[in-house]
């Protein structure tokens, strides 16, 4: 986008200026632009997640007009209640997917397998720790460090044989990661192991 004449102009189009027209091509010519006046416009929001738009300045005094929403904090306790909900909605989800465990056992079937039942006890566990520690939390800081905490995340770095196929793992590779404490949990069914995965870990 771009600025002029207190105008914001959001895609190419003929102007006249001075009287004179000139052709939509100009906004493929920097140094035209420049001449004319016209500057690069750029638009700065607040975190919609954590704040409303609130009032609006524009400072055109360098070569980049910016516009520059202020933000507004959202209610904190309408943004726990929102959390809680997401925590509580991943359980539902990691339960509803071992569900069928118990449904075949209650039929006859073969017992609920221990290590299903100790992921059910861990998922649970993990809810309860999730909820007293959103439920403990008074400022807008620390929801959003809850729900941006970095992470450094370490795996195994995959070599393949030349017709594609997996040969074998050579070293690792790390890289930082900003998880959602409220969608993360460390447990997982044993069928669903990452054989390439060495270590997240809180930095």
């Amino acid at each position: 986008m771009w600025y002029f004449n207190s105008q914001t102009i959001k895609t190419p189009r003929a102007m006249v200026i001075s009287d004179i027209t000139h052709p939509k091509g100009i906004f493929r010519d920097s140094a035209m632009l420049t001449s004319l006046g016209i500057k690069p416009y750029r638009e700065v929001t607040p975190d919609s997640r954590y704040y409303w738009n609130g009032e609006f300045t524009i400072d055109a005094t360098g070569s980049e007009v910016v516009g520059t929403y202020a933000g507004t904090a959202r209610d904190v306790d309408t943004l726990k209640e929102n959390m809680l909900s997401k925590i509580n909605s991943q359980v539902a989800s990691k339960q509803g997917a071992i569900d069928w465990f118990w449904v075949r056992e209650s039929k006859g079937g073969k017992a609920v397998p221990q290590a299903i039942k100790d992921y059910a006890t861990t998922i649970y566990s993990e809810q309860a720790t999730k909820e007293a520690e959103v439920d403990a939390m008074t400022t807008l800081d620390e929801i959003m460090a809850y729900e941006n905490k970095p992470h450094t995340e370490t795996r195994k770095v995959a070599t393949y044989n030349e017709d594609g196929s997996f040969k074998e793992y050579d070293g690792t590779t790390t890289a930082t990661r900003e998880i959602n404490m409220c969608t993360h949990f460390t447990a997982n069914p044993t069928d669903e192991v990452d054989e390439a995965f060495v270590s997240l870990v809180a930095d």
